[in-house]
Order: C-alpha cells, then sequence, then structure tokens
C-alpha cells in the first residue's frame, strides 16, 4: 500500500461521496460510528479500500488516517488491491476443507492462472480463500460478491468463473442475482437496491438450514418417516412426561420411606413397653444425709 498521507479524490467525486457520507453518518449517535459503511462507500468507488478512501474517511469522521487503517486491515471484506467484477471467495474452513473446497480452491488458481488475492487481466475474475461462509449446511460453498452458490464441485465452480467471464447469466443458488462487486459494495454500505424486485429474490434458509427447526416442532424430516426428536406442540412433549413420571417414582419413594420409619417405631406385639428411666431430684436434705453416711 502507497505512504499515507494520499491525495485526494477529484472534487466531483469527493462531492458526491461526501453527500452519501453525510447520509450514512446522520444515521448514527457518534459520527465515528459510521466507519465500517464508509469503508464499503469508498470500496463501491474504487473496487478497493485505497489510501485517497482512507483519507476520505479520516476527514469525514474526524479521525487519524492510522485509526481508519487499524479497521480497515482488520476486516477481510474490505480488500487492499482492485477486486474483479466477481470477487469469488471459495471456503476452506474445515468442513467445506474436508468436503472438497481446498480442491476446488486450488483448481480454480490453476484454471484461472491466479493466485489468492489476485485479480484476472480483464478484470472480471478475482479469487480468495475465506474462512468461513456461515453455510456449513451447504458445503462446500463458494461465494461470488457475497452470494451463495452451494454444493460445489471443482467442475462446477470452473463453468461457474467461466461463465462469469463470458458474460453469461448466472445465477446464485440463494438470494439475489448478482450484480457487480462495486454495486455490492454499495449496497453494503446501507443504500438500497435499486434493481427491481431485487429484494424480492434475498429468499430464507433453505431445507438443509432449517432441519433442526422442523425437528424442534416435532416434524419428521423427508426419507425418516416417524423420525422425531420432540412431539408436536399439540402434544405433550415427551420431556414433560418423562419429567411427571419421575416426580410419581419420587413420591412413591418418599411414602415408602415414611411408612418404613413408622414401622420401624412401633413395638412388636408382646414386647413391654419400656419406661423411660426416672431421675428423681434429691433435696438438700437427702445430700447431707448421704455425705453424713459417708463420713460415718
Amino acid at each position: 500500500m502507497p505512504a499515507l498521507p494520499a491525495p485526494p479524490y477529484p472534487e466531483e467525486v469527493r462531492a458526491r461521496l461526501a453527500a452519501d457520507a453525510a447520509e450514512l453518518i446522520g444515521r448514527y449517535p457518534q459520527a465515528r460510528s459510521a466507519l465500517l459503511p464508509l469503508l464499503h462507500l469508498v470500496q463501491a468507488e474504487e473496487g478497493f479500500v485505497s489510501p485517497t478512501g482512507i483519507r476520505f474517511c479520516a476527514e469525514q469522521l474526524d479521525l487519524t488516517t492510522a485509526e481508519v487503517t487499524a479497521v480497515a486491515t482488520f476486516y477481510t471484506m474490505y480488500r487492499r488491491r482492485p477486486a474483479g467484477k466477481y470477487h469469488v471467495g471459495v471456503c476452506t474452513n474445515t468442513l467445506c476443507a474436508v468436503l472438497g473446497g481446498d480442491q476446488i480452491f486450488a483448481e480454480l488458481q490453476q484454471h484461472l492462472g491466479i493466485g489468492n488475492n489476485a485479480t484476472t487481466e480483464d478484470g472480471q475474475i478475482s479469487i480468495e480463500h475465506i474462512e468461513c461462509n456461515a453455510a456449513c449446511d451447504y458445503a462446500p460453498v463458494v461465494m461470488v460478491n457475497w452470494e451463495f452458490f452451494d454444493d460445489q464441485t471443482p467442475e462446477s465452480a470452473r463453468q461457474l468463473v467461466d461463465d462469469l467471464r463470458a458474460g453469461r447469466e448466472v445465477r446464485p443458488t440463494r438470494g439475489a442475482r448478482l450484480c457487480g462487486f462495486k454495486e455490492t459494495a454499495r449496497i453494503l454500505a446501507g443504500f438500497p437496491d435499486e434493481r427491481p424486485g431485487a429484494n424480492d429474490e434475498s429468499g430464507a434458509g433453505g431445507a438443509p438450514s432449517l432441519a433442526g427447526l422442523r425437528l424442534a416442532r416435532g416434524e419428521a424430516l423427508p426419507g425418516t418417516p416417524g423420525a422425531k426428536v420432540v412431539s408436536p406442540r399439540h402434544e405433550e412433549p415427551l420431556h414433560e412426561e418423562l419429567l411427571h413420571e419421575e416426580s410419581l417414582r419420587e413420591e412413591s419413594l418418599r411414602e415408602e420411606s415414611l411408612r418404613e420409619e413408622s414401622l420401624h417405631d412401633e413395638p412388636h406385639e408382646g414386647e413391654p413397653l419400656q419406661e423411660e428411666p426416672r431421675h428423681e431430684e434429691r433435696g438438700p436434705e437427702a445430700k447431707a444425709d448421704g455425705q453424713e453416711g459417708t463420713e460415718a
């Protein structure tokens, strides 16, 4: 990264970004809280967070460039070199790696002729390995501009980047249709997606993501007839039945224990009642008599 301070944006660009920045800053009680959206804003301008973008954020928020740089270099979604129009992230965290993520990433690098965090010469594709796409139930997962492409293989991933470079329409497995990396960054900054119908395409969790919820509701999963974890809500849940049975067992044990104690305390038939020994108090005269007898 070039040394700071960096040159400012051209005046026209700066004025346009300053208006957007003012809108974002106005959403927060403290101006510095808007730093993350502002970093997405400058990334939407250049395709990465440049030294000029860092200077702009610092000036808007009355921060030092060192403070802005510390944040921009901490979060991996902020790129420090230009991204391609389509930024491809391959999850190489544990589950995705075991199921093929490492192989997908290696074969994509070879196929595209670039390394990690690099961009193709035509500027269409950049690639990086990422730690987790938060979609383990669809592993291995690839993301393009943060949209999901689930259950990938080396073959499907190669076809994906080839289609992107050729300009063919590509639809994510879930979520809205793709837009460019810069347009995505502007949406992440907090501005609306202006494409007609895009918000309705966002979708929700698929069947693997909702499996746990369905089991918690007492539903059986497809292909597992009768297999349930808990009873449906309109029935008495299994754990309550077990608690009730346990309570009855404890009550029965208590009653039996009380009966045994009662039998132990009662005298057996034919046994005389034993009286407790009496301790009579001896008055001063009796004590004196005893003392006299002893002296005699």
